[in-house]
């Protein structure tokens, strides 16, 4: 078995996958004929959005969406970086929000924390150096 996948469910697939093209150069994969579903090049596992109306034909019982209007959800996207503070500021810069300025952590690794558009966490990260216990 492997991870795979990553699905968020949001408002405007194609402008999702705009907004991360242009935060963090993931290219387009692929999306389908109704924009309803479309996919990202992001590594091993794949990043991919899937509509609300998707949502709510796989969920019967109903999901929370996520949105900028409420707190995040305990769950991070995370992507590693070398660039980390001109990386942060290009997605500034394509639309996310700040959510707790880059900082560099007690073991060496710099960490900021950014929403993207429809309100998901974001965690743009040095490499953790290698060190010795």
């Amino acid at each position: 078995m492997k991870f795979g996948y990553v699905i968020l469910y949001v408002e405007q697939v194609v402008d999702s996958l705009t907004f991360y093209t242009k935060a963090f150069g993931f290219p387009r994969r692929m999306i389908t004929p109704e924009k309803d579903y479309g996919e990202l090049q992001s590594g091993e596992t794949v990043i991919a959005f899937a509509s609300i109306t998707l949502g709510d034909m796989n969920f019967k019982k109903g999901f929370q969406a996520s949105t900028l209007a409420e707190r995040p959800y305990g769950m991070t996207l995370t992507f590693v970086t070398e660039s980390i503070r001109e990386d942060f500021e290009k997605a500034i810069a394509a639309g996310a929000k700040q959510e707790v300025a880059l900082a560099e952590k007690p073991w060496g690794q710099t960490v900021g924390y950014l929403r993207d558009p429809n309100g998901f966490l974001i965690e743009i990260c040095t490499p953790i150096p290698n060190t010795t216990v």
